[in-house]
């Protein structure tokens, strides 16, 4: 029996749990963690994570309850765990649930615009017309006095009211307490209550019925268009399962989570199957666009003539839609309104799929605000948003549906194995004064664009012959200049579509190995062959940035993929990398660090030299 003590984790009494990562059972622990808890820190020892409601409630929405929680630290603790902790856990995750949407009778009220005018010219009685309601009900009479004495009732025309069963839905599974705990309000403000409750800590589970939308016949291949077997894996239909629910109330809307280069464009086309009705799918660029338009017509029976491009460049509506979140945000005047966001209105939707998640642009939150009766789904790669928006994602969007820890998807074969290294470098002898003396948001340029990096690219390409790299970076002229040193074509922001498309086939087809890359391939990108990335500079800190740079390389493979970090030592870089590290770590990747004097390292960080 192994001994409590060689357990890898400490509860403390401030809910941060501290991860011993040489313990003999860290993996299994730190995967246990993932449902519920966050990673803040991951320095070489002692990782911290800490439990918030936000954790907690997606959690709740994947099904994980308060109770497993509670026995992941008990069975990983190395002490006891404080009854504090479990005590705020269980009454924290029992807050979701505790406030439900469910649906109310239309009421029949004046039509409120000016009398209309019949073809004689003669005025008609005022019409009447059946608005919306929903109840918003609750069993607890403390949590109903809380919200009666909040700004909300006034701010979102909340009425404290009898409950009375809609003549299509008699019961709505409502208790008796919640009939006696309700208030009224309009339709169109569900995704707003949701938002502003939650903010109050108080999580709304959603029960009001998602519309059908338009019909359409929509089925997965066998074998795909191209020729290749097509197969959806098991973890991919239970994704799609677990989002679409048996369609009933509390169903049809949510996250799923899965690494880059785990399918999750295949997730998105299960779920239409399952759903068969026309759907918007949002992304993040125009090579996005097609990659998602390519993928339908290779492994659906949906035809061209059934999909659509709603771009800068073609703007068609089709029961399937593939849009990009620039678009939709586009708006003639900086204060004006935004004229794309008819697109949301255009057709009769059953399914919208907002890829890459947590690069929803927050404009587009007003929307998805108004559209709630529309099945949705995000997909990415992690829930951290660098906005700190991930509560508009979880009450507008849906709550995390379903996770998968990387590790384990690499173990089964699903994704590459992959190894990460940094490089530290030292700052060049013209460029010290220079730092020393600038403004910390030039500090981070001139340690990002640090000239020693050059010479260590171009070492690390030469001596990896075998592989397809992506060398990704932030800079444009550091970029520029190591595309022309190198002969290898260049992908940024200026690159013209067409151009784009074709330099990406030209890299699938083993027409070139090396390719620069701005990060505007961050996301979205299917690359599979890439076997090596090469960062040679990053956004400040980000998190998601290093998820998805190192998502570009995990296509399954038969080698494992190597991801290159080139750092400048004793700058402000060295702590925005540690902050991007911080997800790797929690996936389970850790990364070696190389100290780089002369070209003779490089072996060390290729791991010729041991």
């Amino acid at each position: 029996m192994q001994n409590r003590f060689e357990n890898p984790l400490i509860v403390q009494s401030d809910r941060t749990l501290l991860l011993d990562v040489h313990a003999p059972r860290a993996d299994e622990c730190r995967n246990a963690l993932i449902p519920f808890a966050e990673l803040e820190r991951s320095p070489e020892h002692l990782h911290t994570y800490r439990l918030t409601p936000l954790s907690l409630w997606n959690a709740a929405g994947a099904g994980f309850s308060p109770d497993d929680a509670v026995a992941v630290l008990h069975e990983f603790a190395r002490y006891d765990v404080p009854q504090a902790v479990e005590m705020w856990i269980k009454e924290t995750a029992g807050r979701f649930g505790k406030l439900r949407l469910i649906p109310a009778p239309s009421v029949a009220v004046p039509y409120k615009t000016a009398a209309i005018t019949d073809p004689n010219g003669e005025n008609t009685k005022a019409k009447e017309i059946e608005e919306a309601y929903l109840y918003l009900v609750t069993e607890s009479r403390a949590v109903f006095k809380e919200i009666s004495a909040s700004l909300l009732v006034k701010k979102l025309t909340l009425t404290p009211t009898e409950y009375v069963a809609p003549a299509e839905n008699a019961d709505a599974n409502v208790t008796d307490d919640e009939k006696a705990h309700c208030f009224l309000l309009h339709l169109t403000d569900r995704g707003t209550v949701k938002q502003e409750l939650l903010k109050m800590g108080w999580p709304v589970k959603d029960d009001v019925p998602m519309s059908d939308g338009e019909p359409l016949e929509i089925n997965l291949r066998e074998k795909a268009q191209s020729g290749k077997p097509f197969n959806v894996r098991a973890y991919q239909k239970e994704a799609a399962q677990a989002l679409v629910g048996d369609k009933g109330a509390g169903t049809g809307f949510g996250t799923i989570v899965l690494p880059c280069g785990a399918g999750k464009t295949i997730v998105g086309m299960q779920v239409m199957a399952l759903l068969k009705t026309s759907t918007l799918i949002v992304t993040t660029n125009i090579s996005a666009v097609h990659q998602w338009i390519d993928e339908l017509l290779d492994k659906t029976d949906l035809t061209a003539d059934q999909i659509a491009e709603y771009t800068g460049e073609n703007k068609t509506i089709k029961p399937v839609t593939v849009a990009t979140y620039q678009i939709l945000t586009w708006r003639p005047e900086k204060e004006g309104p935004y004229p794309h966001f008819s697109l949301f209105r255009e057709r009769n939707w059953g399914l919208i799929i907002y890829d890459e998640v947590h690069m929803l642009p927050a404009p587009v939150f007003r929307v998805v605000a108004e559209i709630q009766a529309i099945r949705r789904v995000g997909l990415t790669a992690t829930l951290v948003r660098e906005d700190g928006l991930q509560g508009n994602v979880f009450s507008l969007v849906g709550p995390k549906r379903y996770d998968v820890p990387w590790k384990d998807l690499e173990t089964s074969g699903w994704i590459a194995s992959a190894e990460c290294v940094e490089i530290r470098l030292d700052l060049t002898e013209e460029k010290e004064i220079e730092y020393a003396v600038a403004e910390p948001r030039k500090k981070h340029r001139i340690a990002s664009e640090n000239p020693a990096k050059i010479p260590v690219v171009q070492e690390l390409v030469r001596r990896s012959p075998d592989d397809k790299i992506l060398i990704i970076g932030q800079y444009l002229d550091q970029l520029d200049e190591i595309a022309k040193l190198l002969a290898a074509p260049i992908i940024t922001g200026k690159t013209p579509n067409d151009e784009r498309d074709q330099i990406y086939s030209a890299f699938r087809a083993n027409k070139i190995r090396v390719l620069v890359v701005s990060k505007v391939a961050n996301f979205a990108i299917d690359l599979p062959d890439a076997s090596m990335a090469i960062q040679v500079s990053g956004t400040f800190g980000s998190r998601q940035e290093e998820a998805q740079r190192l998502g570009r390389i995990l296509r399954p493979k038969d080698r494992t993929s190597r991801f290159f970090t080139l750092i400048t030592r004793n700058t402000v870089e060295e702590d925005f990398g540690s902050n991007r590290q911080k997800f790797l770590a929690e996936q389970g990747y850790t990364y070696r660090l190389v100290r780089y004097k002369e070209p003779r390292d490089v072996s060390e960080a290729l791991g010729e030299v041991k």
